[in-house]
């Protein structure tokens, strides 16, 4: 299952980074969430198709493994695929790697549910676009 698709790219710059000039746990998160949302989009979870359904996606569980600091000048991207796909409730895996080496600088892996903006409650992920999800599906790195 090599389906991972690209997700975010970046540069590391010095407001990324703390006085230890290694890129801070802030910016982790946010690309990884800015990543996941790209891999949601891919899969027809567009910002039009969640508005007009009133859907959204709610985190309950996110899990970020340091692997390789990243320091100022570092080019990274992200790759990202679903682990798991249930009736509500998603998996998503992503691995950040520097794009000049190769080496896994840290991976995400992030359960989150599919939610009823008015209703505030899950609801079932739409079978089309379950099935792209699906197709989507990746091995997490050992």
């Amino acid at each position: 299952m090599g389906n991972y698709i690209e997700t975010f790219r970046a540069v590391v710059y010095p407001w990324h980074c703390d006085h230890q000039n290694h890129m801070t746990t802030m910016h982790y998160v946010g690309m990884f969430d800015a990543a996941f949302w790209h891999l949601l989009s891919a899969c027809g979870f567009t910002r039009d198709f969640l508005s007009a359904n009133n859907g959204g996606f709610v985190d309950v569980r996110d899990t970020i493994e340091y692997q390789a600091e990243q320091e100022v000048g570092a080019l990274i991207m992200i790759e990202s695929g679903m682990l798991k796909v249930g009736n509500t409730s998603v998996t998503g895996y992503h691995r950040m790697r520097n794009s000049e080496t190769g080496e896994i600088a840290a991976t995400s892996e992030k359960v989150t549910v599919y939610f009823d903006l008015k209703a505030r409650g899950k609801m079932a992920l739409p079978d089309d676009l379950r099935d792209a999800m699906v197709a989507n599906l990746v091995e997490r790195d050992q």
